[in-house]
């Protein structure tokens, strides 16, 4: 890193700080200074070293709710602090089980791809699902009829490529393009997957020549692979140009406009709901996208399917799990961290900002599925809830046989 974009990130980091304080001074009626010391006071129980920033953005680590008890694993890791591999493209960094202990059904990979960048042709064993949060890009892929494939999409797109089928991705924004990667297996990396360049300079080159019925002096030039993950290249403006000789079209449809999609309207926020009942190709996840006003809570409920892997795209909250046993946790979240919850455990999600905060829900599984706490009580013999918490009337009454997924 150059003295020069060292300088300016310290610069950042630092009025970053100062921002995170004068926010949460204001909002406590207190100057800068002021609320510092505020803060030194209310921890002067823990006179050690700490980190200021990272204190402020875990309220819920550092002062958890009388409510939390008992251990669970961690469930929160930040992109932020997943090592980036940079090349002439874009970059990349993922998520996965190494990082993130208690992850075992998916892995998530976060993807820059400059203009023109392209993330070069390729398959994995996995599954690959997306969601385009910046940008546009082509995808092109082949099927297992040997049809092609080819479209452009945009923010809140989707696309699914099942294991083994070839594909490709390109930044075609005046900006490029950035998306969120999810892989069907907790244990996905990067490394393992397959790329052209890479089995290329690994095939003899008679055995290419024989392939191609071309001359074997054609592969004397080819690339390392460590030059193509990620690449800078061209833009071909026009999409139809891209089709070559008389190949057919796939009757498979690998993407998806989740925001064109009518969203359920709750009573502090908005869901969708993408599997694949309506995704028909994606078969191994299904995602919900949540967007929650400030001061809502995504109800307290449970998965009775799978774990469930988020990704915030917006906004900062807090989210409060129960393990059983007396087991319980809060975690807080902000835009680009990823949380988990294993298989069934009730959690609730609330929104602690002053703007709307929106996340992805993902599960390895091929339909959506949760159970609300409300509904299930308001199906339940009111004489049997009365015998189990000495509910009242007022509070049987409130209940709702409509599920309403986001409360305030």
């Amino acid at each position: 890193m150059s003295k020069f974009s060292r300088r300016n990130f310290m610069k950042f980091a630092l009025s970053s700080t100062l921002a995170l304080a004068a926010t949460k001074a204001k909002s406590d009626n207190m100057s800068i200074k002021n609320y510092i010391e505020h803060y030194r006071q209310k921890y002067k129980s823990d006179p050690g070293p700490k980190d200021f920033i990272r204190e402020q953005e875990n309220p819920n680590i550092t002062n958890p709710p009388n409510t939390d008890n008992g251990t669970l694993p961690n469930l929160r890791y930040s992109f932020s602090d997943a090592h980036i591999r940079k090349y002439s493209g874009g970059w990349t960094r993922q998520i996965t089980q190494r990082e993130l202990g208690i992850a075992a059904t998916i892995a998530g990979v976060n993807m820059r791809l400059n203009y023109g960048g392209i993330r070069e042709l390729h398959w994995h064993k996995e599954s690959e699902w997306a969601y385009m949060i910046y940008g546009n890009a082509r995808v092109t892929a082949l099927d297992n009829e040997g049809n092609w494939f080819i479209d452009d999409v945009e923010v809140g797109d989707l696309w699914y490529f099942p294991p083994g089928i070839p594909h490709s991705i390109q930044g075609i924004g005046s900006d490029g393009c950035e998306f969120i990667l999810a892989f069907d297996s907790g244990l996905f990396d990067e490394e393992s997957t397959f790329l052209l360049s890479d089995w290329f300079k690994h095939i003899p080159s008679e055995i290419l020549a024989k392939n191609f019925n071309v001359s074997a002096s054609t592969f004397n030039k080819l690339p390392s692979p460590n030059d193509r993950y990620i690449f800078s290249g061209n833009v071909n403006g026009n999409l139809s140009s891209n089709f070559i000789n008389k190949s057919t079209k796939s009757n498979n449809i690998f993407t998806y406009k989740m925001l064109s999609q009518k969203p359920i309207i709750a009573s502090a926020g908005k869901v969708r709901i993408v599997d694949s009942s309506i995704f028909l190709i994606s078969k191994t996840i299904s995602a919900a996208l949540i967007e929650i006003e400030p001061g809502g809570i995504r109800e307290l409920h449970w998965h009775p399917n799978n774990d469930e892997w988020q990704y915030y795209i917006e906004g900062v909250g807090r989210m409060g799990v129960f393990a059983s046993s007396g087991h319980s946790r809060t975690f807080d979240y902000r835009a680009g961290d990823v949380g988990y919850v294993p298989f069934a455990m009730g959690h609730y999600i609330e929104n602690t900002g002053e703007s709307t905060m929106k996340f992805l829900e993902l599960f390895n599984s091929n339909y959506y599925a949760d159970i609300s706490l409300n509904q299930w009580l308001a199906n339940t013999p009111n004489s049997l809830l009365k015998q189990h918490l000495n509910f009242n009337k007022n509070f049987i009454n409130s209940l709702s046989v409509k599920k309403n997924p986001i409360v305030k």
